[in-house]
């Protein structure tokens, strides 16, 4: 480091404006819903976009450079919560005080955030689609300080649904029918996460969900069971099955694993021959840790033995797609699994390379071409082609003017600020995510590792980047 830096970087730093005061602890905290959930710089750029008269139409498009290496397909999720925090963007007295304290902004721009509304377009590739690599999932065309402002928080919406629903998907194809359940709310990275999860479970074909709020919310099954703190509150095993058993006469599901696996499920055999004498049925036994493919099977042989064969065995502890897939294959016999954190924070894959990109401004194609992260310009498609036997068989990116062969699958969803039709059911989005994985080609299906699928980037794209390239070179050679 050369002398002069080194003089430099000792120097005090500047000093900054008042970064404000802390809302009244006491007053109504402020949800997801503010528009001060977002990235400071998003304020200064629309700071500079109003001081500068910038309200051109300006076109962003959200897409995923590539896949992680765990993910062979996405599964597209969160467009209803990311519509709902568009429609209903306003800046409150709260937010406009808070952001006025700070010193930051001028009382005019303040002014402007006062009277601030989405008029925009959004196009997107309906809940439950399948996408790949560089697939727009979503389009915002909108004059540029509106199109601006709402990318942070559409990108938290929509990435994480998406992470989730496409781990789900994996769950999905690898348990084949056999029920799923969600059980993660505890290790989720916060509430909403763990509401999101829910969602995006269930929107993959999970059957429900045993986080309550999100029944209440979405209309989503929910299902439970006992902990093991409520066997270990009891003398034993059996008083304990029992005293669930007529609290909870139509929902009897019984935790056996909490000592021993084979005893606990001899002590819930007793207590289902008990409770028969009072008309209650056990649904199913759950086992949560040790051998499950070795327990799973001991237990089978048990209930069978004792007349139980409509009792049904639940499998938890640990799971991810993989393991669940070897179980399944090994003729395991279970009648559900419940996934907890593997699905919750997607453990294999957390996170995805998910962008939020400037395509057009005032009419003219906009190209980023930074290196590893250039973008392709223009308004985009995706036409999707199919085999004679339903399976997918290529995607190509095109133009949103083109029309090549294939199935558009972006649509629009929002104009002038609105939704264009209300909000469908999670029941449509679930029934689309359950029709585009059956669709999948076989490897996909299967999560061959490495598997991939043709997406190719149509010659009108490639030639409106090299228009651009080549203005790009002009400008710069003046």
């Amino acid at each position: 480091m050369s002398r002069s830096l080194n003089k430099a970087a000792r120097k005090p730093p500047p000093a900054r404006p008042q970064i404000g005061v802390p809302l009244d602890p006491h007053a109504a905290p402020l949800d997801e819903s503010s528009p001060l959930l977002t990235d400071l710089y998003e304020l200064a750029m629309l700071d500079v976009y109003h001081q500068q008269g910038m309200h051109d139409t300006a076109v962003f498009e959200m897409f995923m450079r590539r896949l992680p290496a765990q993910r062979g397909f996405l599964v597209a999720a969160g467009l209803e919560q990311a519509l709902d925090y568009i429609e209903h963007l306003r800046f409150g007295g709260r937010e406009l005080d808070w952001l006025a304290e700070t010193g930051r902004f001028s009382d005019d721009f303040l002014n402007y955030l006062a009277h601030f509304r989405f008029s925009g377009e959004v196009h997107a590739l309906p809940e439950g689609t399948v996408f790949f690599a560089n697939e727009p999932m979503l389009r915002v065309t909108a004059p540029l300080p509106e199109a601006q402002i709402v990318e942070s928080r559409l990108m938290n919406i929509l990435h994480l649904q998406t992470v989730i629903a496409s781990k789900a998907a994996r769950f999905r194809l690898a348990a084949r029918n056999t029920a799923l359940v969600d059980f993660g709310l505890r290790r989720a990275h916060g509430a909403e996460a763990g509401l999101y999860a829910a969602r995006a479970g269930y929107l993959a074909d999970f059957e429900g969900t045993a986080t309550v709020l999100a029944g209440m919310r979405y209309g989503i099954p929910i299902f439970g069971t006992m902990a093991h703190s409520f066997v270990q509150a009891h003398a034993g095993e059996t008083e304990a099955f029992e005293r669930f058993g007529h609290a909870r006469p139509d929902d009897v599901t019984l935790l056996i694993d909490t000592f021993d696996t084979e005893s606990g499920a001899r002590h819930a055999i007793d207590a289902a021959r008990r409770l028969a004498h009072d008309g209650i049925s056990v649904k199913a036994v759950r086992i949560d840790s040790g051998d499950l493919d070795r327990d799973a099977r001991r237990v089978r042989a048990l209930l069978d033995a004792a007349g139980l064969d409509e009792v049904e065995v639940f499998l938890s502890g640990s799971l991810d797609e993989i393991r669940i897939k070897a179980l399944i294959a090994n003729g395991v016999p279970v009648g559900g699994f419940g996934v907890g954190t593997n699905l919750d924070v997607s453990a294999d894959a957390p996170f995805l390379d998910c962008v939020y990109k400037l395509q057009e401004y005032a009419g003219q194609p906009k190209r980023k071409r930074s290196a590893g992260k250039s973008t392709w310009p223009g308004r985009k498609q995706v036409f999707r082609r199919y085999r004679a036997d339903g399976r997918m068989e290529s995607d190509t990116i095109g133009l949103e003017s083109d029309r090549p062969a294939g199935r558009p699958l972006i649509e629009k969803v929002m104009e002038d600020g609105r939704r264009i039709q209300p909000s469908p059911a999670l029941s449509v989005a679930r029934a689309r995510a359950a029709e585009s994985l059956a669709c999948l080609p076989h490897a996909l299906r299967e999560l061959d590792p490495g598997a991939a699928f043709e997406v190719e980037i149509s010659e009108s794209i490639r030639a409106l980047a090299a228009q651009v390239d080549a203005a790009s070179r002009r400008e710069a050679d003046r």
